[in-house]
């Protein structure tokens, strides 16, 4: 009987630190051209970050964007209203580097040096890259479509710049 209490209490310990680390905040959809992303957010580890990607999601920055920088078995990144990774929506955010690990299908802010320059754009890892951990605010993960993501084409210019026909983000919604 003990044994069988020492194993209960266990699994009851289990269950409970794992729904304490995994609360699951709002899910994106992401539309492409080529079909639907599923983003799950993680509200827990950057919340000022996820509150202004849905703000921007909601009034439809992210619509007719594109992923204007794509460099394979690294990231795509999209969200430069200008289109080539100079622009934003104009108000910068404040860095929420966290313990999230940057793996295939994390989603982080692009920025420029300054830690504090994350605005709009933001990049999709294709693998692991831990030389990004606690430096970038990781803000969710793909939990569906990462296979669209993976046949985005890659950029031929300089630093995995996309020079023509670059793929749109039609809307990004909460569903």
């Amino acid at each position: 009987m003990l044994k069988f209490l020492k194993l209960f209490f266990n699994a009851c310990l289990l269950l409970t630190f794992t729904s304490a680390i995994s609360s699951e905040g709002p899910v994106l959809h992401m539309v492409l051209e080529k079909g639907v992303v599923k983003i799950q957010t993680f509200p827990e580890k950057a919340p000022k970050t996820v509150k202004r990607i849905i703000e921007l999601s909601k009034t439809g920055f992210y619509d007719g964007l594109t992923f204007h920088r794509v460099i394979s078995g690294f990231m795509a990144q999209g969200g430069d209203p200008n289109g080539n990774g100079t622009g934003g929506s104009g108000k910068n955010i404040i860095a929420e580097f966290n313990d999230v690990k940057h793996e295939r299908g994390i989603v982080s802010m692009a920025r420029a040096n300054d830690p504090d320059s994350a605005d709009s754009q933001f990049f999709i890892c294709y693998d692991s890259h831990p030389f990004l951990d606690g430096n970038y605010t990781a803000w969710g993960k793909v939990i569906e479509g990462m296979n669209i993501i993976d046949r985005i084409p890659e950029g031929k210019g300089q630093n995995g710049q996309v020079l023509s026909n670059p793929t749109k983000i039609v809307t990004i919604r909460l569903k």
